[in-house]
């Protein structure tokens, strides 16, 4: 049997799961660089996934809490889908991928993790971005520590 040490999961396991929403609870709490909020617009927020597929992994929320993308206002839609536009050039400035993966899982069957507030994933991709540890070990290396990309990130966010 071989082993992968990731001592800092430690905290994640033993910790008291939250209740509620985390994309209501998180913008509440008004701590945006602890929360990896990197951006607040009228209607929607673009934060840091704190569970990346890979660094900058990012995620666009409305503000308001909804499970259904048709409840979703004009203003609010217009939004979103332009900080999804927003977001990946300013990724595309700052890591250069090679490509992207952009979605919305709608519902826990569609592989939603948070089913009840709609949200939109954006992972940056590169050439060869999968190695042998996915592959044979089922585990994912993420390169970066997540405030290295909250700091490359924030600024390009500013107004």
């Amino acid at each position: 049997m071989e082993y992968l040490w990731a001592p800092w999961r430690i905290q994640y396991i033993q910790m008291e799961k939250p209740r509620g929403c985390i994309l209501c609870d998180k913008p509440a709490e008004d701590n945006d660089v602890a929360n990896y909020i990197l951006y607040r617009g009228v209607h929607n927020f673009i934060m840091l996934n704190a569970y990346p597929y890979n660094a900058g992994h990012l995620m666009i929320a409305p503000g308001r809490h909804t499970a259904n993308l048709e409840k979703l206002t004009d203003e609010e839609l217009t939004e979103h889908f332009r900080l999804v536009s927003r977001s990946v050039g300013i990724l595309k400035q700052v890591f250069k991928p090679d490509g992207f993966n952009i979605g919305i899982n709608l519902g826990f069957v569609a592989g939603a993790g948070i089913h009840d507030h709609i949200h939109t994933h954006i992972v940056p991709r590169w050439q060869a971005d999968t190695n042998f540890m996915p592959v044979t070990a089922d585990t994912k290396v993420v390169n970066e520590a997540l405030s290295a990309t909250y700091q490359k990130l924030k600024d390009r966010f500013a107004d």
